[in-house]
């Protein structure tokens, strides 16, 4: 079933109101809702008004509870086609059919914070995926890191207990910094790779479209045969991996704090479909244990030098829900939603959200019937004897509702193999000792921490040193700070030495290891049996997100300044060169009114420097006109928005004729003495284009012309 068909099917469930009568829930039609019925104008309300008592009732029932992790986000459709065959490895048809459209509704959020927090918290993003397909849904619920916190499913509730608002006054919001997260991790050295990618630029993304997402675990692909093969899934996003700055994303979440979810929407709403190519990472089930860490270990990852990502489909996502509620709220993502020719590995992580987030779905949508719900809806009528229950949508018909039966003359009938019927891949366990514990590969605890550090740039490697020291600033117990320094020798003695003295402990001078060391109170000694480090790579390329490919500007959002007198010819030079690179120039004015161009054009902007904010764009340029340049010059907001920008190492553009704005900008006397490619002095409009495609300039900070 193509998309078309799953939007139509969406449709036949959703209420639209053009032209029609308000109807009760009982079909009657309704003459008055906004006066309740009295006995006189002035009169007592009466209890016959069944058509209030109805309405409020629906509102006094409208809020379900919100998801425990992932409650703040948004989700959008679109359709996965697949360009490589992989018959070879799986039966699943949807991923053997090239050229093949499955349907697809993709959820992005944040994990902490509840749902009415910001956007831009420093935070794991899930990007999770729900498939359509011919054999029934596909959940693939992920993140934007391809590691977790924990191992063991049976951690995770401490986990989220830990970094959610402290039990005795709520607070903080969507934060990690503070006591009881950090003491929990500081006792959980098995966190120490999550902790890496948690306090790196991969936690403040510049937008969903412009971020990995990871399966997080391994899984299993299984062909025709019954052949194994373990499988890591990958989404790479056409538009580049990007990041904003910490300063920049506190300032974002004030302006704007529904910046990723506005940026999605407004994205698709302009035919700017967002892209990913999804890749996968292929093990030979006989090759299960030829590496230094476990396969079934969600802390760890498979470096691409010694797997590389096989790029087999592409995800395109074109539509916006109808209704937030009806779809984003009531979307129900289950890590247990597989179909024929996919399967699970043992990662106990895994095997744990199976239970869990089933579970979680009966809880928040109040019934094991949630999956009637039309966007929980698989794209075939499902047949099955699980009838009744809360909010049974459906009209089962016969006699029979149980297996075997001859009333029913058997149906519904359990499918052949030859039928799609799903079969679990075979695994011999009669051997297997029932008990609480884990492999001995789990208790490599750092290498894979310090594969991650080591293979940051010099940047990159500072801004986890700033995150680490602002999040550990912000715990007020001393041994918890202590202790977190410690754990950090055994990745980098250079970061714990950092770290510790900007937030005020004692410097380390060697590795702290665990052995012969005594269990801190209130731990588990079993977390703190660290094993030798053992490392094949020093480095990984795909680790960094500067040796990400930088794809342009596509979708970038640059600020143009303009004010009365502004110069037709550069205006219009610039615009275009910023349109034709698929770019979208936003016109930025001292107020909202017409401005008149040098040769008398009336130009409306989109932008004022009162409403709008550097934050909120990707780069600031100014145009010549010597009436529009006085202006400006003499507008602190406009002066103020390239400071900001240069601040948070964004490229800035200079029109020739522009000295007198650019002379007013505290960045002036910094510029003289550094130039960098991000600052266009010129008016060169290829150049500027060419520094906004960088990015960032990062370089900014290590030559501490800005603070980092």
């Amino acid at each position: 079933m193509k998309e078309n068909e799953k939007t139509k099917k969406l449709e036949e469930y959703t209420l639209y109101s053009e032209g029609k009568v308000t109807l009760s829930n009982t079909g009657v039609p309704v003459n008055d809702e906004h006066h309740t019925l009295k006995a006189g104008k002035r009169g007592p309300s009466l209890l016959e008004d069944f058509l209030m008592k109805e309405k409020m009732a629906h509102f006094d029932r409208e809020r379900i509870p919100e998801r425990v992790v992932h409650a703040r986000g948004t989700a959008v459709h679109g359709v996965f086609k697949l360009s490589k065959d992989m018959s070879q490895y799986t039966r699943a048809k949807v991923l053997t059919q090239v050229g093949a459209e499955t349907p697809v509704f993709v959820r992005f959020s944040t994990v902490a914070g509840f749902r009415g927090s910001a956007d831009l918290a420093r935070d794991v993003r899930g990007f999770s995926v729900k498939f359509y397909t011919e054999e029934g849904n596909w959940d693939l619920v992920g993140n934007n890191i391809p590691v977790f916190f924990v191992q063991d499913a049976n951690k995770f509730p401490d986990l989220v207990h830990a970094v959610k608002p402290e039990q005795d006054n709520e607070m903080p919001q969507a934060a990690s910094a503070h006591d009881t997260f950090w003491d929990f991790i500081s006792l959980m050295p098995e966190a120490s790779h999550m902790i890496m990618w948690t306090m790196s630029d991969r936690a403040i993304p510049r937008s969903y479209r412009m971020m990995e997402g990871f399966g997080v675990h391994t899984f299993k692909l299984v062909n025709e045969e019954g052949k194994v093969t373990f499988v890591k899934f990958h989404w790479k996003p056409k538009l580049g991996v990007h990041s904003v700055a910490w300063d920049e994303a506190t300032k974002v979440n004030g302006k704007d704090s529904d910046f990723h979810r506005r940026d999605l929407l407004n994205s698709i709403l302009e035919g700017n479909y967002p892209e990913w190519d999804l890749g996968v990472q292929l093990v030979p089930q006989e090759d299960e244990h030829k590496f230094d860490f476990d396969l079934l270990d969600p802390t760890k990852l498979i470096p691409e030098e010694l797997i590389p990502v096989e790029i087999i489909g592409t995800m395109t996502l074109n539509r916006v829900p109808n209704n937030f509620f009806a779809e984003v709220e009531q979307v129900a993502y289950c890590p247990s939603n597989i179909v024929p020719g996919i399967d699970f590995s043992n990662d106990p992580l895994l095997q744990g959200r199976i239970l869990s987030y089933t579970d979680t779905q009966v809880h928040r949508l109040g019934t094991a019937n949630f999956n009637n719900l039309p966007i929980n809806q698989p794209l075939h009528t499902v047949h099955n004897n699980r009838r009744d229950g809360f909010f049974q949508t459906q009209i089962p018909t016969g006699k029979a509702n149980y297996s075997p039966n001859t009333l029913g003359d058997g149906c519904p009938y359990l499918a052949k193999l030859s039928e799609g019927g799903f079969v679990t891949a075979p695994e011999s366990i009669d051997q297997a000792v029932k008990v609480r514990g884990k492999s001995e590969k789990f208790f490599d605890f750092f290498s894979q921490a310090i594969l991650f550090y080591n293979s940051q740039s010099e940047y990159e490697q500072q801004h986890i040193k700033d995150a680490l020291s602002f999040e550990l600033s912000k715990v007020n117990t001393t041994s918890i700070k202590e202790r977190m320094v410690k754990n950090l020798t055994n990745i980098d003695m250079d970061l714990a030495q950092y770290v510790a003295e900007k937030i005020g402990v004692d410097k380390p001078t060697e590795i702290y290891t665990f052995e012969n060391k005594a269990v801190p109170a209130g731990a588990d000694p079993a977390d703190f049996q660290a094993k030798p480090v053992k490392m094949s790579l020093t480095k990984s390329k795909a680790l960094s997100m500067a040796n990400q490919p930088k794809k342009g500007i596509k979708t970038r959002e640059i600020g143009v300044f303009i004010a009365d007198g502004v110069d037709d010819a550069s205006l219009e030079n610039l615009v275009s060169k910023i349109k034709s690179e698929g770019g979208k120039a936003i016109l930025v004015a001292p107020k909202l009114s017409d401005v008149k161009t040098k040769g008398g054009k009336m130009v409306t902007p989109d932008k004022t420097v009162f409403n709008h904010s550097s934050v909120l764009l990707d780069a600031v340029a100014i145009v010549k006109g010597d009436e529009s340049v006085k202006t400006l010059a003499n507008t602190p907001e406009a002066i103020h928005f390239f400071d900001e920008a240069y601040t948070h190492c964004k490229a800035v553009g200079f029109d020739l004729g522009t000295e007198a704005f650019f002379e007013e900008t505290h960045l002036s006397k910094k510029i003289k003495s550094f130039i960098d490619e991000g600052v266009v002095l010129d008016g060169d409009a290829d150049k500027f284009i060419s520094a906004v495609a960088g990015h960032r300039v990062w370089d900014r900070e290590q030559a501490r012309k800005v603070p980092s």
